[in-house]
């Protein structure tokens, strides 16, 4: 990606920035810091995974624009 010059002095004052604000956290007294794992405390609640077949052949069929009495039509992919 080429940048013209006023661009490329945007992204270099950007740059700047970010470098300066790196060197203001090395400032800081870290060192009794716990490092985070995760942003929150939050703890995902997820069920149990069983697997399970919810949807009736016939159901699953119902809506397929181009079918027969068994299966889906596709068009086809491969010669």
């Amino acid at each position: 990606m080429e940048f013209n010059e006023e661009k490329e002095q945007e992204m270099l004052q950007d740059l700047n920035k970010i470098l300066n604000w790196v060197d203001q956290l090395r400032e800081l007294d870290t060192a009794d810091v716990e490092p985070l794992i995760h942003m929150s405390e939050e703890v995902n609640v997820v069920r149990e995974d069983i697997a399970r077949n919810d949807v009736s052949h016939e159901a699953a069929l119902k809506n397929a624009p181009k079918k027969d009495s068994d299966y889906f039509r596709v068009p086809k992919v491969l010669e």
